[in-house]
């Protein structure tokens, strides 16, 4: 046949396809209701693979994986139907709202002229804030109850993901409710009287020293891991020591009475950190805009495919997307996800109900406003 002959043929079961596809939709929504009235189980996983595996079966030859994964992300599709017509009607969910301007007890990590000081003010202007050691510290007093509202340093636009944070993000039983983000300028920062030639070791949290490698190296600085660059500001003056730095903010720097030998040192500029907002039970705000989840999904071909294809066809942008070790001494991993939305919508709530049946793990991190002001 001539090439238009072989494009006709494929136009006319294009047609047949749809239709059939589209009839096939009808009837998984049929199932649905029926399963809906009778109090079964709408989702079998069961059903699913015997469905497959008839697939694979049928196919012709070298045809048997591509099968499968059409069919795959037909039922998909099917299943987002299914859902959205369930969950349509259904009232909206409800959630209590943030109350962060009426908050007493909040707190952060670090010491006054830290970053997250900065960020913390911004969320709640005006309150006296409680200083922790670690992050860890902060988790647990909100999930404890010590702390209403506990702000954390999440992601950074230069060295990327504040590791520490998100890898306590499984441990403990918090919901995120509100994100902003700092600009961060960096200074090298010691005890009046030292010079920079002299400086043996410099002090700072670790994505300091991230964000200001190309200063660093340039200047052949050796660099020592703290646990924030507020704290590292104040160890040094503290030292009497003038053959050590800190890399710190300015206020920071002021503040514990250094000399700033360097300023603007950081690799790239404007340079920003964003932070998370937590608290103990969710909290929703009408205008939240960022679902944060985690996951872990089988480790089979094909499995992180058909989650990403979940997105697309609910029509959801995904912001983040990124995986950490799951630290169990397999190399297992656990999925971070951002994405918009707004946890009252009926459609989210389909969505969700769709989506952790497909992973081995779920959790729901929160839903956050990006506050643009320093007032929630």
């Amino acid at each position: 046949m001539e090439l238009n002959e072989i494009r006709n043929e494929i136009d006319r079961l294009d047609r047949q396809i749809q239709a059939l596809f589209e009839e096939r939709m009808h009837l998984c929504q049929e199932v649905a209701q029926y399963k809906q009235a009778h109090h079964m189980q709408i989702f079998q996983a069961d059903r699913e693979q015997q469905v497959l595996e008839k697939v694979e079966s049928r196919a012709g030859d070298g045809m048997a994986l591509a099968s499968r994964t059409f069919f795959t992300n037909m039922m998909s599709i099917s299943s987002q139907l299914q859902q959205k017509m369930l969950i349509a009607a259904e009232e909206a969910p409800i959630f209590p709202m943030p109350h962060m301007h009426q908050a007493a007890r909040v707190g952060c990590q670090g010491t006054m002229g830290a970053n997250s000081e900065t960020a913390a003010n911004r969320f709640f202007p005006n309150r006296t804030l409680r200083f922790y050691p670690t992050f860890e510290h902060v988790f647990a007093a909100v999930e404890s109850g010590e702390l209403e509202y506990g702000v954390l340093p999440i992601y950074n636009s230069t060295s990327g993901t504040v590791t520490q944070t998100v890898d306590l993000m499984g441990k403990y039983s918090f919901f995120i409710t509100a994100m902003n983000q700092v600009e961060v300028s960096h200074c090298l920062a010691a005890l009046p009287g030292a010079k920079m030639e002299h400086v043996s070791m410099v002090y700072s949290h670790p994505q300091a020293l991230s964000q200001c490698s190309d200063f660093l190296d340039a200047n052949q600085l050796p660099r020592h891991d703290f646990s924030n660059t507020a704290t590292a500001a104040q160890m040094v003056a503290e030292s009497g020591d003038t053959t050590i730095a800190a890399i710190c903010s300015e206020e920071a720097a002021k503040l514990h009475h250094l000399e700033i030998l360097q300023n603007h040192i950081s690799n790239v500029s404007p340079n920003f950190t964003q932070f998370i907002c937590i608290t103990k039970d969710m909290e929703v705000a009408e205008n939240a805009s960022i679902i944060s989840i985690m996951m872990t999904i089988s480790n089979e071909p094909g499995s992180l495919s058909r989650i990403l294809n979940k997105f697309f066809l609910y029509g959801l942008d995904m912001t983040k997307l990124e995986s950490r070790p799951i630290r169990d001494g397999s190399f297992d991993v656990v999925f971070h996800v951002d994405f918009k939305g707004n946890l009252r919508d009926r459609s989210i709530a389909a969505f969700l109900n769709d989506l952790c049946k497909s992973c081995q793990a779920f959790k729901l991190l929160g839903n956050a406003v990006v506050m643009e002001s320093n007032i929630p």
